[in-house]
């Protein structure tokens, strides 16, 4: 067994015993997390564009969900699953209370090399854009809500982001990025959808997460999943292990059968770039 192989057979044994306790170690983007404080302390700053912003950032947007479907915010027992009722729901108070613990989180556990910080701005900005294009197909169908699409797309690569927060802690990963690729196409998804759970996300959103079949979604979009899966064939900027997999995006025709004429995807991604390209701008600054 080479140092890869030991290192990540150690990986995989430290992620089980993370989800197994439900005490998840995950550094976060603190140039989002510094923004959301910002406006949390500016009076002139509204709970919507608090919101806007807070929906950019995956593990502060789950925080604050699962704090408004708390018993204690959340009496009536409605789900919320989207950032815009949740900042709503809970406050001024707890937004920046929230903002300045993983703020702190992430300056105390970023170790991450110069290549996986690489990686990981193109993370962000590959969820920055799906989330982008999901509120922007969201509102053109009219089928699901667009913050619960925001908020979805947002959480499209929390399992990816999880692997790279984490990897510092093995040199091998960096030394070997192309199996490191490998390894995280295996343990994404399955970590991805256990941090959504642990969160106490609501279905809708867990729904939504596995988006990988290239045969999956319909159009028009019915559900919360079918908006995601739309949105990441539409996406331009592409996930940087798909990309150094070799792995090819399916494109956006695939969502038609014969019976729906590409005019009317496109007259559809036409409308929806333009808010796509506004939410890309409040979000990524």
């Amino acid at each position: 067994m080479d140092d890869f192989d030991k290192q990540a057979a150690d990986f995989g044994e430290l992620i089980e015993a993370e989800l197994k306790s439900e005490k998840l170690h995950f550094p976060t983007a603190l140039d989002v997390t510094l923004r959301i404080k910002r406006l949390a302390d500016d009076p002139d700053s509204s709970l919507q564009d608090i919101a806007k912003v807070v929906a950019a950032e995956p593990v502060l947007s789950a925080r604050l969900v699962r704090i408004a479907n708390s018993a204690a915010l959340n009496p009536s027992g409605r789900a919320i699953d989207n950032v815009a009722t949740a900042v709503q729901r809970v406050g001024l108070a707890t937004v920046r209370s929230a903002a300045l613990a993983v703020a702190a989180e992430q300056l105390a556990g970023d170790q991450r090399s110069r290549n996986m910080k690489i990686i990981a701005s193109g993370l962000w900005m590959h969820s920055v854009e799906v989330a982008s294009w999901a509120h922007s197909i969201a509102r053109e169908v009219k089928t699901v809500s667009a913050d619960s699409a925001l908020f979805a797309g947002m959480m499209i690569d929390i399992g990816q982001f999880y692997l790279v927060a984490r990897a510092s802690e093995f040199p091998a990963m960096e030394q070997n990025i192309d199996r490191f690729g490998e390894f995280v196409s295996i343990w994404s998804e399955p970590i991805g959808r256990a941090i959504l759970e642990l969160f106490d996300l609501p279905e809708t959103v867990l729904d939504a997460y596995t988006y990988a079949d290239p045969s999956g979604g319909v159009w028009p979009p019915k559900s919360l999943f079918d908006v995601v899966f739309a949105a990441t064939l539409a996406c331009e900027t592409p996930n940087p292990f798909d990309s150094l997999l070799g792995g090819r995006r399916g494109r956006w025709e695939s969502l038609l059968d014969d019976e729906i004429p590409i005019t009317q995807l496109d007259t559809i991604k036409a409308a929806a770039k333009a808010g796509r390209e506004e939410m890309m701008s409040v979000i990524a600054g």
